[in-house]
């Protein structure tokens, strides 16, 4: 798998989590305190995220960081 596809995957799995839990991007970006914008290029896979702004995500979003990157 390439790094891009990878990218995307934790993406959408980061989307399909934050939907599925009811949260708007606006509001999970607020809670993680960052910009809406860097959510959005994390969710669409164009940006190559740390593991701690993972880790911020999965505690905003109240799940395993492993639950980010099951993607196989």
């Amino acid at each position: 798998m390439k790094i891009s596809q990878l990218q995307q995957k934790i993406g959408q799995r980061i989307r399909e989590l934050r939907e599925s839990k009811g949260i708007s991007q606006q509001n999970l970006a607020a809670v993680c305190n960052f910009e809406k914008a860097n959510l959005s290029r994390i969710e669409a896979g164009r940006t190559n995220t740390t593991v701690s702004t993972l880790y911020k995500i999965s505690q905003a979003l109240e799940v395993p960081l492993s639950e980010l990157v099951d993607v196989e």
